[in-house]
């Protein structure tokens, strides 16, 4: 792989991964309920999703899935229920009374139990892994940027790497904007409504995915 292809592939990741989707739409919402922090281990469920994604997608598992408008249609709708319920479940999160706003504020740096390192991590694998456009679009995008007369694997690595950088950067970018709105914002009506737009870019998030096709 020269030095040109991989400039291409960079800056082709890099707006493609800019693009506002279910991956960055939930990144915002966790920048808003858990900070910096929290977002950072849900970026990482993201970015190990991707990966895992990438390596399907290498072994031909989204050339089969592309073949399979069922499966496809399972994937996604599975997907779409499970950034839903989360969205429900951010309308329906409980408002702090007055003189709790410390407690609020806990609950926006991730240090409740909402705000788990494991769980955070889960979620972000579980949206980006209940995505099945990705897998498809990866086995259709890497081979792309591949050199045939030169190992596969090499430079599958290279590019899947140089994709998780980019797509890590984004998503921290995302956190970074929800954790700025969420700093700015204070009191019992305020955390209301943070609730209520978390729980509206999730179940935005969902319905991009639902308008995914093959």
């Amino acid at each position: 792989m020269n030095i040109q292809t991989l400039g291409i592939f960079l800056a082709t990741c890099f707006f493609l991964s800019a693009t506002p989707g279910p991956n960055m739409l939930s990144a915002l919402s966790m920048g808003v309920r858990h900070g910096l922090g929290g977002a950072a281990w849900g970026g990482i469920g993201m970015c190990a999703a991707l990966g895992m994604l990438a390596a399907l997608s290498a072994l031909g598992l989204g050339v089969l899935l592309a073949a399979s408008p069922t499966a496809f249609m399972i994937f996604k709708w599975l997907g779409v229920a499970y950034l839903v319920w989360l969205g429900v479940q951010a309308l329906r999160a409980p408002v702090p009374a007055e003189g709790e706003e410390a407690a609020a504020a806990s609950a926006v740096t991730g240090k409740g139990r909402e705000g788990s390192r494991a769980g955070l991590f889960m979620q972000g694998t579980l949206i980006t892994a209940s995505n099945p456009k990705a897998l498809i679009f990866m086995a259709a995008f890497f081979p792309q940027f591949l050199d045939p007369a030169q190992p596969v694997a090499p430079q599958l690595s290279i590019l899947v790497a140089v994709m998780l950088v980019i797509e890590f950067g984004w998503i921290m970018t995302y956190a970074a904007g929800g954790r700025t709105l969420a700093r700015r914002l204070s009191g019992r009506r305020a955390t209301l409504w943070l609730n209520r737009g978390t729980g509206l870019l999730l179940i935005a998030a969902g319905l991009l995915l639902a308008l995914a096709a093959l």
